[in-house]
């Protein structure tokens, strides 16, 4: 539906140019979330690496950032836990004043049976992919509802639309966080503030090293896997164009086609 007039214009925003925007990016140190903030980093925004354990390869994109003329920290946390993810938020804002995008990528599988799924298992993934993606959403509405903008974008999965055999754990993870997208997307967009889901396929990661290739080909229409800067630039478009400011609430897949509606 449009209408004629400004109404149905593109309307300015009030975020800031990008190089003087800022980003968090969680479990950024590899895969996806890797791939992401080299993305946001390029065009000039500045990137809050977060990891959890692997500082050598955070710092190594940091330096691949600031080597391109940006700018870029790393920041340990865990955020499956409230007190690192407050200190995550906390540094960033003491170090940019500012945050207007947040990246919610850090994820761990913990793949078995149902029947042979321990707690401890389905604990820990819906932890970091689900509760992770809460408490940091949470600790950036304040200051991105406070500025009248911000981009939220949460990455999910298929499996959180389709389920996947020994994956019961993972693919609850990633539906909730489909509905948690939902949900804040519209507690927040009278401020400015979009939130929006992606979810990947099967993505060329070290999360899929082990995964028999040939197996899954079959039920990709287009044939291969996908390569991690896919998934990072929908997330490009949805953090830093103009063009996503009115799109919000919404799930992209970049699955090859994997789920069709």
């Amino acid at each position: 539906m449009s209408s004629n007039g400004e109404k149905g214009s593109i309307m300015s925003t009030v975020a800031p140019p990008l190089n003087e925007q800022v980003a968090v990016v969680t479990g950024a140190s590899r895969g996806i979330g890797r791939a992401i903030a080299l993305a946001l980093g390029s065009l000039g925004v500045k990137v809050v690496v977060n990891y959890a354990s692997s500082s050598s390869a955070a710092e190594e994109v940091v330096k691949l950032i600031t080597e391109s003329s940006g700018e870029a920290i790393a920041v340990q946390g865990d955020v499956s836990q409230n007190e690192q993810v407050d200190n995550l938020i906390k540094t960033t804002l003491d170090k940019f004043g500012r945050i207007d995008i947040l990246v919610n990528n850090a994820g761990i599988t913990r793949d078995t049976l149902l029947m042979r799924m321990k707690p401890e298992d389905w604990q820990a993934v819906i932890d970091l992919n689900l509760t992770g993606v809460f408490l940091c959403t949470k600790a950036v509405t304040k200051p991105m509802l406070k500025q009248k903008s911000g981009r939220i974008i949460n990455i999910s999965s298929v499996v959180g639309e389709m389920g996947n055999p020994g994956q019961a754990n993972y693919s609850a993870a990633k539906a909730g966080v489909i509905g948690l997208t939902k949900a804040v997307a519209k507690e927040v967009a009278s401020r400015g503030v979009t939130v929006n889901a992606v979810a990947p396929g099967f993505i060329v990661t070290d999360m899929t090293e082990k995964v028999k290739t040939d197996d899954l080909l079959q039920y990709i229409p287009l044939g291969r896997l996908g390569m991690a800067e896919e998934v990072a630039g929908m997330v490009r478009f949805l953090a830093t164009d103009p063009a996503a400011a009115y799109i919000t609430g919404q799930v992209f897949n970049v699955d090859g086609g994997m789920v069709m509606a």
